[in-house]
């Protein structure tokens, strides 16, 4: 089958570059023909307040790959979609309703010559804008079908189209697979909170918490989105800045695994969430998760086995996971019972749904 998957990869960093990347590997290696339509230019800066691309990729780039795209030339969306009329399946990577413009686009120039599924990571953004259900209505109602990632996002999409929406688990696309902690090492007293630090995430909550827990530290390490200066005061306010080291910015990965070793937990202390990689690539380094239950969260941790479920949105509820997690012995005990993980089978039944969320007719 002929595959085309439009959506970044490197030079682009974050899940939703790896996860393009890794998708046209794993279907390239099924037996199929697979190109990559990426961008030249994704976003407006003032749309992506952050650093866009990286000089070092994370993971194998695909050499497939066409960097064409701009969102400032929509007669290049359009060229895209007339290239793309001999594929069999169009893969549209929808991270952001701001890409809708382009791929519709790519939809008007490509003229319904071959089958098109919009795989969303997110249907509708944790942060919503007004303009974020009608642009992705005019998107979803276009396509032959939709890949969502939870069933919380299908419900989404099944309220914006009538096309067959399908849900399939991210599947994991991880680091090379390196040297894991050793589990009866001694707490250090020291979380992790990891990755672009956003509102919904609940940064604020972990901090709050932390501040009901004496002689915990905190490492705090990513991007933030809208800069440090809210996270500063909060610091201030609660008397934790001698007990929080900010480490703002992009995480290039060969620093990911250091981070992880000085970490007795992982914390995602999430207010929504659909799908995340975290939970993984903690225990890929051999590290518990303190996680909130939402989205598919819960589906990945084993509470009291390889980590610690509590409910969302509670700074209180949050505290008591960590007193729980600091009881003696439980920190190892818990280190002991994270397992790699294994993610042929994810994958298995990911492309599997996939290719069949919109089959040929």
């Amino acid at each position: 089958m002929r595959i085309a998957i439009v959506g970044p990869t490197y030079p682009y960093k974050g899940g939703g570059a790896q996860h393009t990347t890794e998708l046209a590997h794993r279907l390239r290696a099924a037996g199929h023909d697979v190109v990559i339509e990426s961008w030249r230019a994704q976003y407006p800066s003032f749309l992506y307040p952050g650093q866009q691309t990286i000089d070092s990729p994370e993971g194998e780039p695909y050499p497939g790959t066409r960097r064409d795209l701009d969102w400032r030339r929509p007669d290049g969306w359009v060229a895209c979609g007339r290239r793309l009329r001999g594929a069999d399946l169009v893969v549209l990577a929808v991270l952001s309703p701001v890409q809708v413009p382009a791929y519709l686009g790519i939809l008007y120039g490509l003229r319904r010559r071959a089958r098109v599924v919009a795989l969303c990571h997110n249907v509708l953004p944790h942060e919503s804008k007004p303009y974020d259900r009608p642009l992705m209505k005019a998107l979803l109602r276009r396509v032959d079908g939709v890949l969502a990632h939870s069933e919380q996002q299908a419900g989404l999409a099944r309220g914006l189209t009538a096309a067959p929406v399908r849900v399939a688990a991210l599947a994991p696309h991880l680091p090379a697979r390196g040297a894991r902690a050793g589990e009866d090492r001694e707490p250090y007293g020291r979380l992790l909170f990891f990755g672009i630090v956003r509102p919904y995430k609940g940064l604020d909550l972990l901090l709050e918490a932390l501040a009901q827990v004496p002689d915990v530290r905190l490492t705090v390490a990513g991007e933030f989105w809208g800069g440090l200066e809210e996270t500063r005061a909060l610091l201030g306010r609660l008397g934790l800045a001698g007990r929080v080291d900010l480490r703002p910015g992009y995480v290039a990965a060969d620093d990911v695994p250091g981070l992880f070793a000085e970490a007795d937990a992982l914390v995602l202390p999430y207010r929504s969430a659909t799908a995340s990689q975290n939970v993984w690539l903690g225990h890929e380094h051999g590290v518990p998760v303190i996680a909130t239950r939402v989205g598919a969260l819960p589906d990945n941790v084993r509470d009291g086995v390889d980590g610690l479920l509590v409910e969302p949105g509670s700074a209180g509820a949050l505290a008591e996971a960590i007193k729980r997690f600091y009881e003696p012995g439980t920190p190892e005990r818990l280190r002991a019972g994270v397992a790699p993980v294994d993610p042929e089978p994810h994958w298995a039944a990911y492309l599997d749904t996939l290719l069949a969320t919109a089959p040929p007719a």
